[in-house]
């Protein structure tokens, strides 16, 4: 596309104000476009209309999910859900209109603008006037979601805790502590339970709604074209979910099996699956958010400068007042925090924010390169000049944070790193690589899930932990939960994306595999092979279809049973080669 400047949106400018917004929105209908070039500055001053409103919500989701006991961040954020985008919708889908027939009337390059097109004409399908409100229940049901969690906490050796804080105790080498921390952690999520899962029962049936509305017969349809979700098909996430349960739960299993004999155990039990099967306390990488980012600067820095440059501009992990004073970091985890982490991107001035709930784990050293992983993917394609095109598919976006995971491995250690000691070096590499295939069985859990869920939208809460039970015993680990019944139907509650962002999970499954493709890659062809791949393919944004912009980095779209066993195979012989 080529270079045209613009200044249609003010330098300042507040995109919580409708009385700023709908004068540019009808300004973009009402001018007049007689050609290409025309069209493409048209397209390009909306482009940052939008960024400009995609910003001052992400501004207010950021606000409100790092300090969910601030009343003042809810109800901003709830006030801008239930006024600007019910407002904005339908001027979208007005622009989303005029922009199909300003594309018929002057063809624009075909290479360049075929994904938009493409994109752009998914929505004009599937809007519906009478869907606005009902998105906006769903938001507010969403942010209930997230309050009800965010207030969980337990009292541990008379200590207040926050339950990712508890998590650290699944590591303690006595099993009576394991135990006793587990138990305490269900039973405060089992107090919320029912209301979690009347919560989830009213957005099935908006869900629903909102899918007959726009013409599906169940939200699957509708879910795969509004996530433009182009490539496969419902069938093909079968396909996964059966090579899940062919190649890689006997995997899991088998490692689950070698744990049970090295722990001396007649049978695992839930609160026996993190701990080192070998006796050895848990892996201490780092003590707070500002030692985590020298950490992680200084894994980056052994990789690639050029990453370690990126994430530096982030700040020094000190902050912990959310995206105050422009900050770009908040990771220690906190009394009244949401859980869970993600990295958000302030469209317009194109600075990503990360946000985790760090507590000196080894999974948090992973969330931190994962969420790294997506910034640098916003920052290398920053100068994209389309906002639509700087926000990748899921897919491939994920791709971009799970291959940090496996590439930073070999620059864990070293004395300013977070394993010193080789052998724990070892250990933590160990997990990842277990964990990057052990994860799978979990994505095909909670992906099946939600398609039985929103295929049968009728059903029962009885039935829906009877086919919860039914999808554990297939894909689930080899542990005994005898007594433990109500906690095990419930399992699927703290798995956030089923109430945040409903079938968003497959694409980790998807992603891993291209993580594990780029990982194998640096082993056979060179690290620096690998990561010149990975810069080129997220240069792109989304502006390619995604088996392109798989292909960019050298990887096969393919998620069937022969890629996933291939994968697996090849892992296991990985693993041969680490000492435990």
């Amino acid at each position: 596309m080529p270079t045209i400047p613009t200044d249609f949106v003010p330098a300042r400018f507040d995109a919580t104000d409708w009385s700023r917004i709908e004068p540019l929105l009808k300004a973009l209908l009402d001018r007049p476009v007689s050609s290409a070039r025309d069209l493409e500055k048209w397209l390009l001053d909306r482009s940052e209309l939008m960024a400009a409103c995609a910003e001052s919500e992400s501004d207010l989701y950021i606000d409100m999910t790092c300090n969910t006991e601030n009343k003042a961040a809810q109800e901003a954020y709830s006030r801008y859900i239930e006024t600007i985008p019910p407002l904005l919708k339908p001027m979208y889908f007005a622009l989303d209109q005029r922009q199909r027939e300003l594309e018929r009337q002057f063809p624009l390059p075909a290479d360049r603008y075929r994904v938009l097109s493409r994109d752009t004409a998914a929505e004009v399908e599937i809007f519906r006037d009478v869907n606005v409100p009902i998105q906006t229940d769903l938001e507010k049901l969403s942010q209930q979601y997230q309050q009800i969690i965010g207030a969980m906490m337990v009292t541990y050796k008379g200590q207040e805790r926050t339950l990712p804080m508890m998590a650290g105790f699944q590591e303690s080498t006595d099993r009576a502590v394991r135990e006793e921390t587990w138990r305490l952690v269900v039973n405060r999520r089992l107090k919320d339970a029912d209301a979690i899962d009347d919560l989830y029962n009213r957005q099935i049936a908006l869900r629903h709604q909102m899918s007959r509305n726009a013409g599906f017969d169940t939200f699957v349809g509708y879910a795969f074209k509004s996530k433009k979700r182009f490539d496969y098909t419902p069938a093909d996430c079968v396909k996964f979910h059966d090579a899940c349960a062919a190649a890689v739960v006997p995997f899991m299993r088998r490692q689950d099996e070698k744990r049970r004999r090295q722990l001396g155990l007649d049978a695992l039990r839930p609160w026996d699956l993190a701990v080192d099967p070998k006796g050895r306390g848990p892996l201490k990488p780092f003590t707070n958010g500002a030692d985590l980012v020298r950490k992680s600067l200084d894994t980056f820095r052994r990789m690639d400068s050029g990453l370690e440059r990126m994430l530096a501009t982030l700040g020094d992990g000190s902050n912990t007042n959310g995206a105050a004073n422009g900050a770009c970091l908040d990771l220690d985890s906190r009394k009244g925090k949401a859980p869970g982490g993600y990295q958000a991107m302030r469209d317009r001035r194109r600075e990503p924010f990360i946000f985790m709930n760090a507590a000196g784990l080894h999974r948090d050293v992973e969330t931190m390169v994962h969420e790294a992983g997506h910034a640098f993917h916003s920052m290398l394609c920053i100068d994209e000049p389309l906002v639509q095109y700087r926000s990748p598919p899921l897919e491939f976006a994920e791709v971009a944070s799970m291959s940090m995971e496996m590439l930073t491995m070999p620059h864990w250690g070293g004395a300013s790193g977070f394993y010193p000691d080789e052998t724990d070096l070892a250990r933590a590499r160990r997990q990842q690589i277990e964990g990057s295939v052990g994860l799978l069985p979990w994505i095909a859990t909670i992906d099946a899930f939600q398609h039985w869920v929103y295929t049968n939208p009728t059903h029962s809460r009885s039935q829906r932990e009877q086919h919860w039970l039914h999808l554990d015993d297939r894909f689930g680990h080899a542990v005994s939960w005898q007594g433990l019944e109500t906690a095990r139907a419930r399992v699927w509650h703290r798995q956030s994306h089923l109430f945040l962002h409903p079938f968003y999970y497959i694409e980790y499954g998807i992603a891993q595999l291209g993580a594990l493709q780029l990982w194998l890659r640096s082993l056979e062809e060179g690290e620096k092979v690998a990561i010149e791949a990975y810069k080129r393919a997220m240069s792109l944004g989304g502006s390619k279809p995604l088996p392109e912009l798989f292909a960019a980095a050298g990887l096969k779209f393919d998620f069937g049973e022969s890629m996933v066993k291939r994968l697996v195979d090849r892992v296991e012989r990985e693993l041969e080669k680490l000492p435990e």
